[in-house]
């Protein structure tokens, strides 16, 4: 079987930061040309420890600072797994997978070298526990410590696609076991042992992140010796910051892309890409509002499809049939409620006594994402249900379907939400399982099918078989009334044109493989 297939307004900080980069500074030169990378990303890490992981800037942080067993490719390129961290990498059985650590890999902070044991330690503690990853380790039964540098996985069943979904990234980070239990078993914002290609050197909070080359480093040398991360929060605002000469590489929105393929900035190219990055709308079928079903249709036959995807998407992607991006080969045909029914949702909402409905939808900052609540907010006026909008900026934004933020995820009611997708359909319905509410499953969707199904299909090799089973749980998942599955939105950046980047699947850059021309 063949796994190759081809996983969140400027903030007030951000935006005066924004103004010190633009202000005077025009003819600022490419750095690109020196010893310095610098990036604009979206927003500010949270958490670095990959067992309480959140957001880009989070991974970006580990993928720079520490290791992984093995690496993904960029995204435009076949999605097989390279050893990284591992000198030696080997299926022993379906069920057993061998490695040895480089030599010369070594923590700083006098921790000494990494070891099998700090691999056993990693991936032991996700496993089964409350962190948002420890679904990547579903299958994982132990680690087996063969000596200081070698080991062996073992999987509790055949499972081919772990090498995809566990070890690569997110949890598959390895933390230095010594420095993680000294610091209390977990931590937050400062790593308490390090070793990657770049160590973290300063942080000014919401505004940049520097990093300097790790001289300890091993194994082949990046070609720059300081990475700096500049947030900036609008897509819009960040094209102009990059036009000013303020950084090397950005994201930028959606509704540019004619303009910047019409005429790209000077000495730049523009990247576009299929992503697996998808958007919906959650609709929380536990909020006192929403709890009658014929409510929540009423929202998914009133959205205006079309209208998002050409007023945000430019008419790029077509609309997502669920959260399975097509070029799987596992995507459903069509969506259940696809076409617009204003009259129907009308009817609905009479039948329900829900005329007049005033919902709060929330929504993060960025101008895409402004833009289409403000869409789906004109669509559903349309049927009368009355939408006002709540745009929260991250951190916040993430705390509202978590349970240890306080109650509000029990009754908050629709939230415009996008994920970066995994290469597997697993790791992008994981989310939806009973045991994400409170965490990231906000629509309150718990159904017992959907559940058997998802672990059935971790194990079922027959790709038609595993098709048939993800399609009846994205049918489940929009029968609840729950979900309005919206695109997977197109990868859309520009950069300076010496510089090669290296975009993974879910749309997040690894700096320390950016190269020049």
């Amino acid at each position: 079987m063949t796994w190759s297939t081809d996983r969140r307004s400027l903030m007030k900080a951000g935006g005066a930061f924004l103004a010190s980069l633009t202000t005077g500074l025009p003819q600022l030169a490419w750095s690109a040309e020196g010893k310095t990378l610098r990036l604009r990303v979206a927003d500010d890490f949270q958490v670095v420890d990959p067992y309480g992981m959140i957001g880009e800037l989070d991974q970006i942080l580990q993928a720079c600072c520490t290791v992984t067993l093995v690496q993904l490719p960029d995204m435009r390129q076949e999605q097989k797994v390279t050893p990284y961290a591992a000198s030696h990498y080997e299926w022993t059985s379906p069920t057993t997978l061998a490695f040895s650590l480089h030599e010369g890999l070594k923590w700083t902070g006098d921790f000494g070298p990494v070891t099998a044991e700090d691999v056993k330690y990693s991936f032991e503690r996700l496993r089964g526990s409350d962190s948002a990853w420890a679904y990547q380790f579903e299958k994982l039964d132990r680690v087996e410590v063969t000596g200081e540098r070698t080991g062996i996985l073992h999987l509790t069943e055949a499972f081919l696609p772990f090498e995809l979904i566990a070890l690569p990234y997110y949890g598959g980070n390895i933390v230095c076991k010594a420095a993680t239990e000294a610091a209390g078993g977990s931590f937050t914002t400062a790593f308490p042992a390090e070793c990657g290609p770049y160590l973290f050197d300063s942080w000014e909070q919401n505004a940049k992140i520097t990093l300097k080359r790790n001289p300890d480093w091993p194994l082949s040398a990046p070609p720059f010796d300081v990475i700096e991360f500049y947030i900036v929060t609008d897509d819009q605002a960040a094209l102009l910051a990059y036009e000013a000469g303020s950084f090397d590489f950005t994201r930028v929105a959606i509704s540019e892309s004619e303009a910047l393929k019409a005429k790209p900035p000077a000495d730049s190219v523009l990247l576009e890409a299929a992503s697996t990055r998808y958007a919906w709308l959650t609709i929380n079928m536990n909020a006192p509002t929403l709890q009658d079903v014929r409510v929540r249709r009423a929202i998914q036959l009133a959205y205006d499809g079309e209208a998002v995807l050409e007023g945000v998407y430019n008419g790029l992607v077509p609309r997502a049939t669920g959260v399975v991006p097509a070029a799987s080969g596992y995507a459903r045909e069509a969506n259940l409620y696809g076409g617009r029914d204003v009259e129907q949702a009308k009817a609905l909402l009479a039948e329900a006594g829900a005329e007049g409905i005033v919902l709060q939808l929330y929504c993060t900052t960025d101008s895409s994402s402004l833009t289409t609540a403000q869409i789906i907010q004109a669509s559903l006026a349309e049927a009368g249900i009355m939408v006002e909008l709540q745009p929260t900026e991250s951190a916040a934004y993430w705390a509202l379907g978590d349970s240890a933020s306080g109650e509000q995820y029990k009754s908050i009611e629709l939230v415009l939400m996008n994920f970066a997708g995994g290469l597997d359909p697993s790791e992008n319905l994981v989310w939806f399982r009973p045991d994400q509410i409170g965490i990231y499953n906000w629509s309150f969707f718990d159904n017992a099918e959907f559940e058997a199904l998802f672990v059935k299909s971790m194990t079922e090799t027959d790709p038609a078989a595993r098709k048939t089973m993800f399609n009846r749980m994205e049918d489940l998942m929009e029968e609840s009334g729950g979900f309005i599955f919206i695109c997977f939105e197109p990868y859309l950046a520009v950069h300076h044109s010496r510089l090669e980047p290296v975009i993974l699947a879910d749309g997040h850059p690894d700096p320390t493989r950016f190269s020049l021309r």
